[in-house]
């Protein structure tokens, strides 16, 4: 076994040895290339947060389009509504992205979070040979026992005038005794062929590039680019009953019938109208 340049605070590197430390030269070298989107990967062994650090970098002028901070464990990682995403060490990848798509009308950019979904999801199943869903709007689910479960999520955030994070955390390697939640879930407990996170993380990052360069392309029209055909395909709250918690203590019951040209999920309530929903909690009340 080849040691790998990353190394433990507390004890030997190699105290899981079913959970390395990732490899950052050989992540720099499939990764970091001329002409590419990534422009520099960074591993750090603890951190509070990869989103909150990436959007101070972004504020100093530290750290340009392309720049990837992958944390080996994470204190105080962040999903929507500030709720608390935690892992132990090396057990999933959790790491954020700076985005600047100036060329594309800002009206659009409430695209890329689920255009990161539709772009993790199709990584994983290339890399993981895992079945993956999408939840709007960002969560990703998989299946353990016949049961749906929460094993990822992603968060977008402004950097300044030009720039966005995005954050992104994956349980990979977590075992039933280590879920934050019984909802929760992990690639290992899907039956992934490869908890490897190596080529894990690879395999999303070369997806997110892909996918965002058709994005930007076309301007950032969902439709063009193929990333509305691509999302609903994979979204698993399309053709569900659904109850989306909206701000302001309002609640909308209904079936989720579409996601709009704006990124926005459409439920059908029982009074007749339609009505889009741009944020909120979204709870699926049983299957399609």
């Amino acid at each position: 076994m080849t040691p790998r340049d990353a190394s433990e605070p507390n004890g030997s590197r190699w105290s899981d040895l079913d959970r390395p430390p990732l490899n950052i030269t050989a992540l720099r070298r499939g990764l970091v290339r001329q002409g590419g989107l990534w422009s520099e990967v960074e591993v750090v062994q603890r951190t509070g947060s990869t989103n909150s650090d990436l959007v101070a970098r972004a504020a100093k002028g530290e750290a340009t389009e392309g720049a990837v901070l992958v944390a080996e464990e994470q204190t105080a990682g962040r999903g929507r509504l500030d709720r608390q995403w935690t892992a132990p060490p090396r057990s999933g990848l959790f790491f954020s992205v700076l985005l600047t798509p100036g060329e594309v009308p800002v009206a659009r950019w409430g695209w890329l979070p689920l255009l990161t979904g539709v772009a993790v999801a199709t990584g994983l199943s290339r890399a993981a040979g895992v079945d993956t869903a999408l939840k709007w709007p960002n969560d990703l689910l998989v299946t353990v026992g016949g049961a749906e479960r929460k094993a990822g999520g992603i968060l977008a955030e402004r950097a300044g005038d030009d720039g966005v994070v995005i954050g992104v955390g994956i349980n990979v390697s977590l075992r039933e005794d280590e879920l934050p939640v019984p909802t929760a879930g992990s690639l290992g407990l899907a039956g992934a062929v490869s908890t490897d996170r190596d080529p894990l993380l690879r395999g999303v990052l070369r997806s997110l590039e892909d996918w965002y360069g058709k994005w930007r392309a076309a301007g950032g029209d969902p439709g063009v680019c193929g990333l509305h055909e691509a999302y609903a395909a994979g979204c698993a709250t399309l053709g569900r009953v659904v109850r989306a918690e909206l701000p302001g203590d309002r609640a909308v019951v209904g079936e989720a019938v579409a996601v709009d040209g704006d990124g926005r999920l459409v439920l059908a309530t029982g009074e007749g109208v339609q009505e889009p929903v741009g944020a909120g909690d979204i709870v699926h009340l049983r299957p399609a």
